[in-house]
């Protein structure tokens, strides 16, 4: 009997289910965008710390979004999605309070920087939260069967928050100063809370939960893969602003938002690609595209090759997150849902925070251009790692 395809209307409904909680995940990542292109600067050139420290500044919200998953994980399966997404916001809001603040004190660099990392801190405890929540909500709200949609439309939010985010936190910056990013960040989460308070909450679901360790075992294989998949993302949001200046160049938040643009596209033309051909051929495919084009920034002669890179390492990179996070989510309970997708999301965090302190090392011995292709070497060994996962469940 041949298969049956939802209608186009019943499709439409459960875009729009994920759309009214993925929300949340694109209020979370505008806020995460507007510092990413202006921080690294603002702590090289205004607190007068290394690129070493400025990439640490970074590194410090991925590192505690990755230190803080299991925890997000267990309050997403115990007490239910929506109350962890409104700790989220509040995180956010305060994280607000502190950027805002460490600007304030910045004729004392170390403590302003101090409380910037502090600031920082909170928004990836709340990066976390949010992310977990919100997939975890859009699969219990639209069932099991469209996970790589939720996901899917989880990461069209955030990279597309980042895509704008980014250049309007340069934007920002250069009209009202970079006390304003702490205001926006606070304003942004108070809105956001304000809206969620009438939205309908779905129960945690019962049953047994496996421990965190147990579960992060079990996706491991699929996480690591991620990881090394992922180390571009990080390069590239990490030091593409210093990289852009030690080549002379100007506009590099213009190349995040070609990354961004590029990654949305990708998902948009071929998230139903996953269940067509497969989790791991997917994978295979857009790391060797990720490879090119971090291949690509790494020999750039120009702003417009450059520009190109980017976004062959976005449209590669769209679609291995949920391309492997369906076949990683398969391997736990539903009741460890939340669990499962916190341990599949540490090992994107792991990226994030890794990026940072090495290519920044990298960076200062071999020079900005290195940098990807040392995340071009990575996402090889990634692809690699993604086909030996496909042979092993053929045999």
């Amino acid at each position: 009997m041949p298969a049956q395809h939802p209608s186009p209307a019943s499709s439409l409904s459960i875009t729009l289910q994920i759309l009214s909680i993925v929300f949340y995940t694109f209020i979370a990542f505008i806020c995460i965008g507007l510092p990413i292109a202006v921080l690294p600067s603002y702590v090289h050139d205004q607190l007068g710390f290394s690129a070493i420290v400025a990439g640490l500044a970074i590194a410090s919200q991925y590192l505690a979004t990755l230190l803080s998953r299991p925890s997000a994980g267990r309050l997403v399966d115990s007490i239910g999605t929506k109350p962890a997404i409104v700790y989220g916001l509040t995180g956010i809001a305060i994280s607000g309070v502190l950027t805002s603040l460490a600007v304030a004190l910045q004729d004392w660099p170390l403590l302003s920087l101090g409380v910037l990392i502090v600031g920082r801190v909170f928004l990836g405890i709340a990066q976390g939260l949010i992310g977990v929540g919100t997939i975890t909500w859009g699969i219990a709200q639209v069932g099991s069967q469209h996970t790589a949609r939720a996901i899917g439309w989880n990461g069209i939010a955030s990279y597309g928050a980042i895509a704008i985010g980014a250049p309007l936190g340069v934007v920002m910056v250069d009209r009202l100063g970079f006390a304003m990013l702490g205001v926006t960040l606070l304003l942004l989460a108070l809105a956001a809370l304000g809206l969620i308070r009438k939205k309908p909450a779905i129960p945690a679901v019962a049953g047994v939960r496996l421990p965190f360790w147990s579960v992060f075992g079990l996706i491991a294989p699929y996480g690591i893969t991620l990881t090394l998949a992922s180390i571009g993302y990080g390069t590239l949001t990490t030091f593409i602003t210093l990289f852009y200046i030690d080549q002379g160049w100007d506009g590099a938040a213009y190349c995040l938002s070609v990354f961004g643009v590029c990654f949305i596209l990708g998902r948009l033309i071929f998230t139903n690609s996953i269940s067509r051909f497969g989790g791991y051929n997917v994978a295979i495919a857009c790391m060797s595209i990720e490879t090119l084009g971090l291949v690509m920034l790494w020999l750039a002669p120009s702003t417009a090759f450059a520009l190109a890179g980017a976004g062959l390492t976005g449209f590669g990179l769209s679609l291995v997150y949920p391309a492997l996070g369906v076949e990683a989510v398969k391997q736990v309970p539903v009741s460890s849902r939340g669990a499962g997708l916190s341990a599949y999301a540490v090992f994107f965090d792991l990226a994030l925070a890794i990026a940072g302190p090495i290519m920044g090392v990298i960076a200062l011995n071999m020079g900005y251009p290195w940098i990807f292709f040392s995340a071009a070497v990575m996402c090889i060994l990634g692809l690699l790692l993604s086909v030996w996962l496909s042979n092993r469940k053929t045999r």
